[in-house]
């Protein structure tokens, strides 16, 4: 017992549906794990990245975790609730490209040389791996702020969510560009690449403010306001981005419509820029409709009693 006689532990951290969820993560982020390192095995780019995810999102989780049980997380200087959203947001992310690539490059129909247990295994870790998505969307659907609800952190929010489904999807393009894109052959494709990485940073460091509780650094306008006008910004940037990439890269006067027969398989240049163009458009809807839902949430809550917001 504590000093004013409550429990140690966090029972709504143990005994709860969002314990639940937490404990179903780890469950299947540990049982993946072992599957893969037992005998499905992983080899390759793709392969390290599943590993990497699963075996980040399982430390990260942990932790999280037991944080909350012993509430030894009220020491850290940031905001619990909002962290641990975020998270988990990103974690069911990392999980279903993690659940798509593995099985898309290691599970086959015929048992490989290694046998079919080989291919059991890799089924199995694919099944574990989608409830594992499952587990991490059960946490942000238990987290996320409901309308007519007060909000408790700004991450459980539909925008605060959006921030880091955008943030994930910059991390695709910029994989993308690294991937032999050529993108510094003219000068508006640099431009699209400088629109990149400046709405990533502005939509991390929205992020990291949040978490940090330092949302009253921006003294020059309420935050919530600094957040429309960012996001305002950045739908602009990416409106141009969607246009110019696509013009720079498919134009016969640039480069080629159509992909060249002679483009070795997973190292073609158009391939990348394919991805990009495709994704920059994914990105400029999550930021529309990232602008569309904070209106609704600040003209919404502009009625609600100025002690219940944050």
């Amino acid at each position: 017992m504590d000093s004013q006689g409550g429990p140690y532990l966090n029972k709504g951290a143990l005994c709860s549906t969002l314990g639940g969820a937490r404990l179903c993560q780890l469950a299947m982020g540990c049982a993946v794990i072992a599957m893969v390192t037992h005998s499905a095995g992983y080899s390759g780019s793709h392969g390290v990245f599943c590993m990497a995810a699963w075996c980040c999102c399982f430390a990260v989780s942990a932790a999280v975790f037991f944080l909350d049980a012993t509430r030894l997380y009220s020491f850290l200087r940031v905001s619990w609730d909002n962290l641990t959203v975020t998270w988990a947001a990103c974690a069911t992310l990392m999980y279903v490209t993690a659940s798509v690539v593995y099985p898309l490059f290691f599970v086959q129909s015929e048992c490989p040389y290694e046998g079919c247990d080989v291919r059991d295994f890799r089924i199995a870790v694919t099944v574990c791996s989608i409830l594992g998505t499952l587990a991490y969307g059960a946490e942000v659907a238990l987290c996320r702020a409901r309308p007519g609800q007060i909000v408790v952190g700004y991450m459980a929010t539909v925008p605060g969510l959006l921030k880091v489904v955008q943030g994930f999807v910059s991390c695709i393009i910029f994989g993308a560009l690294a991937n032999g894109s050529q993108f510094s052959r003219y000068a508006a494709t640099i431009y699209c690449v400088v629109i990149y990485a400046s709405c990533f940073a502005l939509t991390a460091l929205v992020v990291i403010l949040t978490v940090c509780k330092r949302t009253k650094t921006v003294r020059c306008m309420p935050f919530d306001r600094f957040v429309v006008v960012c996001t305002f910004m950045e739908v602009l940037l990416y409106l141009s981005a969607s246009v110019v990439w696509p013009v720079f890269c498919f134009d016969t006067k640039y480069g080629s419509p159509w992909r060249p027969s002679s483009c070795p398989q997973g190292k073609c240049p158009w391939d990348s820029k394919v991805v990009v163009a495709v994704f920059s458009c994914v990105n400029f809807g999550l930021y529309l409709a990232d602008l569309l839902y904070s209106q609704r949430i600040r003209f919404g809550s502009s009625r609600v009693p100025t002690n219940s917001r944050v």
